[in-house]
């Protein structure tokens, strides 16, 4: 970081929307050649200063600088032309237009006459894909691909330019391991080429590892500039949230009941096979695995999503077969699903009616919905889950992710479940909403549900679980208590190392 002119920089940005000040006199640069993280909680302003950035938002007041020159981004296009690329956390692909034609989009090479070169267009863009080291190529139709590798066609869009700034907005979300170094390499390659990295994440392992520097936003307003390798998570933490967090490992303190879900032998063709386990009533039992291990699809199991191969499912000591979700609601079993905003939520509709979606047909008078009833319900999660809304009528599409997480929660308590299963339940949320779900999961437990998590994060399933099954290619490896797991242990296990070969 030689060169100390900004790549790019927003001076006394300031932006409202009707009765919200986003933004509030924000100033933000991005030097050459270094990764530099914005981070916030949900809500902070960071989505709305790259939005100003990109020129999907125009500011009230305050400037933006590319190279020192002042300059207008009125639209994404001129942002591109301007050398600035933004690799969306949502992605933005034509599922049924091929990997090239979705990477240069607006943009196709033309020979004569206008007509697309596609040779050149095959050619360039599979030189693009090769130095991502992904397993498909530039013909391969997008909507066969999987999310992850959906997410590598979106960086390789900004591998089409020679770009001044890269804003990267939770651009490992769903990437596996391997696909995280991969993208780590090509940031490196960018950063070492002289080109600016804005880096917005919630993951703080990865803040430590790729970033220079770290600036803070908080309420719309900026908080300060740190140096990644001067401070710790507790310092950008505090300077997020305005306190502490406590991240100890769990220790329950309230008796547990009787066996609410016991699963025996239970198998799905190749995606898992002979899983065994049980969740007591106050417990939270945690998975944990690498991406493939198929805690997922044991999720979707017991919810009926998935037919089982083999083995059984007891709730109180009944054996049960469950067909459909429809089937596992009346059993008294809910599922948080991963993707709370394709598979939980509708976006374009309001917070009341997201929430009581699954018992339409009990709150109707006639042939009428009971607005009355759904509001009730509504007001009543809103207060006991701490939901910050305007009110019910707010779109959910809205709300921070966090609070959008909340709803899909309120949703199934509503329905008085015995066993919750929640997935992935704080992806994609800032720390201190982390912190908000993870009480509230405790909560729960304290008030006597059954809980099963499965999560990515090892913190995270060590800091809720009274047990934890780790998993490895489809199988159970070892299950931990609370007490006696180590984060090398679980470790081993997640990676097939049997507990007897460990010396």
């Amino acid at each position: 970081m030689t060169d100390q002119t900004p790549a790019l920089r927003l001076e006394g940005i300031v932006k409202t929307f009707p009765g919200v000040r986003a933004l509030d006199d924000v100033s933000f640069a991005v030097l050459p050649g270094e990764v530099h993280a914005l981070m916030g909680e949900n809500g902070a302003g960071k989505s709305t200063l790259m939005k100003v950035l990109g020129g999907i938002h125009q500011p009230d007041t305050g400037q933006i600088f590319i190279a020192e020159q002042p300059t207008v981004m009125t639209s994404p296009l001129q942002a591109k032309a301007q050398g600035v690329v933004f690799i969306h956390q949502e992605l933005s692909l034509a599922d049924e237009l091929s990997v090239a034609e979705n990477i240069f989009l607006g943009e196709l090479p033309r020979k004569s006459l206008g007509r697309v070169d596609w040779q050149a267009l095959y050619d360039t863009t599979d030189a693009i894909l090769k130095t991502l080291n992904v397993g498909f190529d530039a013909r391969t139709r997008v909507g066969d691909l999987s999310i992850a590798n959906q997410q590598m066609v979106e960086i390789a869009r900004a591998l089409t330019v020679d770009p001044r700034a890269v804003i990267f907005d939770e651009p490992t979300a769903s990437l596996t391991d391997a696909e995280k170094v991969v993208l780590f390499d090509v940031i490196a390659d960018l950063k070492g080429r002289g080109v600016g990295i804005i880096y917005i994440s919630h993951r703080m392992e990865e803040i430590f590892k790729i970033t220079d520097r770290i600036s803070v936003l908080r309420d719309g307003q900026y908080r300060g500039t740190l140096e990644t390798a001067q401070t710790d998570e507790d310092e950008v933490t505090q300077l997020m949230i305005g306190r502490s967090l406590d991240l100890s490992r769990n220790a329950s303190h309230h008796e547990m009941g009787d066996v609410a879900i016991e699963v025996r032998d239970l198998s799905c063709g190749k995606l898992y096979q002979d899983v065994s386990f049980s969740v007591r009533r106050g417990e939270v039992v945690g998975f944990y695995g690498l991406v493939g291990a198929g805690r997922t699809e044991i999720a979707e199991t017991i919810f009926g999503l998935r037919n089982p191969s083999a083995g059984s499912i007891l709730l109180d000591g009944q054996e049960v077969r469950i067909n459909s979700p429809v089937e596992a609601i009346r059993h008294g079993i809910s599922l948080v699903p991963e993707d709370r905003k394709g598979q939980g939520l509708v976006l374009s509709m309001n917070c009341r009616d997201n929430m009581t979606l699954p018992q339409v047909d009990d709150l109707t008078a006639g042939p009428f919905v009971s607005d009355g009833a759904e509001v009730a319900i509504f007001d009543q999660y809103r207060d006991k889950l701490d939901i910050r809304t305007p009110g019910w009528r707010q779109l959910v599409g809205n709300l921070s992710g966090g609070n959008q997480q909340k709803i899909v929660i309120g949703k199934w308590l509503s329905m008085h479940p015995s066993v919750l299963i929640v997935d992935e339940p704080t992806r994609g949320i800032d720390v201190g909403s982390k912190s908000e779900i993870h009480n509230l999961i405790r909560g729960l437990a304290a008030q006597g549900y059954a809980v099963i998590v499965i999560s990515s994060e090892m913190p995270e399933v060590l800091h809720v679980s009274d047990r934890i099954v780790a998993m490895y290619h489809g199988r159970v490896m070892r299950e931990f208590t609370s007490e006696e797991v180590s984060e090398d242990s679980l470790i081993q296990a997640i990676s097939g190392i049997e507990s007897d070969q460990v010396a």
